[in-house]
């Protein structure tokens, strides 16, 4: 009886919540790198699910220049702080910009997709692509990479974060790698479109 009372009395607290968390684990792609931290699609999202009265709150852990044995050496502890519903898994650019092994890159990702499962967490996969100046053969392979991990762990997928847009130099910053202002809404409806299946009420 007592234990109920708590219950009911801890529900009715000012500022008590029992959202569920979207967490994004991301890169500079999702840190809104270059913004003011409001205009990225990132807090787009947020904006949205709160307009469509979702009980969500969105914490986003992405980290400019993240890669994804970085993700995965952190994905412990993001897990027991936030415990997340979901987690939108965009890692993966910064190791192709470097060059390096997608076979480690892979393993890194595997990693944390199966630390999502093993807490109880779903996973979006956000997969990305390389510029042709990487080399074809690399470029394919990187990208087939996020489409090989999705199909195996039977996950959802966003095929290209920068779907849409990639090739116009008008949605970038001045370093040509990093979306504009105006790129983040587009971001946003390429990530809703997987997202919404996900979420609970939709």
């Amino acid at each position: 009886m007592l234990i109920r009372l708590v219950l009911v009395l801890g529900l009715a607290l000012p500022g008590f919540s029992t959202a569920a968390t979207i967490m994004v684990y991301g890169d500079s792609l999702s840190s809104a790198y270059g913004l003011p931290r409001e205009q990225g699609w990132v807090s787009l999202l947020e904006k949205r699910l709160h307009e469509k009265k979702l009980n969500y709150t969105v914490a986003n852990l992405s980290i400019s220049g993240e890669t994804t044995i970085g993700g995965k050496n952190r994905i412990e502890g993001a897990l027991k702080t936030h415990r997340p519903a979901i987690v939108i898994l965009a890692l993966g650019a910064n190791d192709g910009m470097r060059g390096q092994s997608l076979e480690a890159m892979r393993g890194n990702i595997e990693t944390i997709i199966r630390a999502c499962r093993r807490a109880g967490t779903k996973v979006l996969l956000v997969g990305m692509r390389m510029p042709p100046n990487y080399g074809p053969s690399y470029a394919e392979k990187f990208r087939n990479t996020f489409r090989e991990l999705a199909a195996r762990e039977r996950l959802a997928l966003v095929p290209f974060l920068l779907e849409g847009f990639a090739e116009n130099r008008d949605y970038f910053q001045p370093d040509g790698i990093h979306p504009t202002a105006h790129a983040q809404p587009l971001i946003l409806e390429t990530v809703w479109k997987e997202l919404r299946p996900l979420l609970k009420g939709q």
